[in-house]
């Protein structure tokens, strides 16, 4: 089974309300996010444009997080999303070092790695991922990626801003901006 996320560049505004429930959701301090709202200006004027994504784990059906981890705190779920072990985890950060997508992150005050576990608790009681359920503009879903498919249809990840999906298979679709080719340049990147 491979579940993931998908996302439509196209509906998304930015307004980081998916990035506001997870962190609200994981009790997360300042400065720590599961799920982050980037922005990014392509073209050059007077035919500038701007689109959002909003990031977080891609559940990867080969993720160097879980392959790397030494003592196996990063692990796949019997649903196949990618979740962390709080109790198994020394803090040593090679998850956070494997990561292509700059995922898992180092709570120095807890001595621990964290990342986004598709609210796994929420989904085993049957409901959502709550950034999937904050989004005003629907642009996030979240399931079996052969529903998603089913649902929205088949999107390539490959996107000029993240690695290849060639070295971890990640279980994410991505619907592109009309406009924004896989091949666009980068010209300005908001935080």
């Amino acid at each position: 089974m491979s579940i993931g996320f998908y996302f439509d560049e196209a509906k998304c505004m930015g307004c980081r309300s998916c990035q506001v429930a997870c962190k609200d959701r994981n009790n997360l301090p300042v400065g720590q996010l599961f799920r982050h709202m980037i922005s990014y200006e392509t073209g050059t004027y007077p035919d500038v444009k701007v689109f959002h994504q909003a990031k977080t784990c891609n559940h990867c059906a080969s993720a160097a997080c879980v392959a790397n981890c030494p003592t196996g705190a990063m692990q796949y779920a019997d649903d196949g999303a990618v979740v962390h072990d709080d109790e198994v985890c020394i803090g040593c950060g090679t998850c956070v070092n494997s990561c292509p997508y700059e995922v898992p992150l180092l709570d120095e005050a807890e001595s621990i790695a964290r990342k986004c576990d598709s609210c796994k608790a929420l989904r085993d009681a049957g409901m959502n991922p709550v950034c999937v359920d904050a989004c005003p503009m629907r642009c996030l879903d979240f399931g079996e990626i052969g529903d998603l498919k089913a649902k929205y249809g088949d999107f390539d990840a490959k996107r000029p801003y993240l690695p290849s999906p060639d070295m971890t298979s990640p279980s994410t679709m991505i619907k592109p901006r009309t406009g924004i080719g896989a091949d666009s340049e980068i010209a300005f990147v908001i935080l």
